[in-house]
């Protein structure tokens, strides 16, 4: 099953190679990326991801992504999902 996580990063050298790095190597495939401009020093990277293997959680995922420098949040799904909804 696939993920939909939304992360805000900075706009530094090395970021969006950090984020993309650490979901490969944690056991998870990224089917799908987009990134926009939110401001001049942040970025908003939506990423689609699923397990390799069955045993991988997200839950953990997310706290891993969490602790990388250069990030400011993510975002679960349950969370963004309903953010947008607010929004739209």
């Amino acid at each position: 099953m696939s993920h939909l996580i939304h992360i805000e990063i900075d706009d530094l050298d090395g970021t969006l190679l950090r984020v993309l790095g650490l979901i490969e190597r944690r056991g998870f495939f990224i089917d799908a990326i987009e990134m926009y401009p939110i401001d001049d020093k942040t970025r908003g990277l939506s990423v689609t991801a699923r397990a390799k293997e069955s045993h991988r959680r997200f839950e953990t995922l997310y706290a891993q992504i969490d602790r990388l420098y250069g990030l400011k949040r993510v975002a679960e799904p349950r969370k963004a999902a309903a953010a947008q909804k607010l929004s739209a």
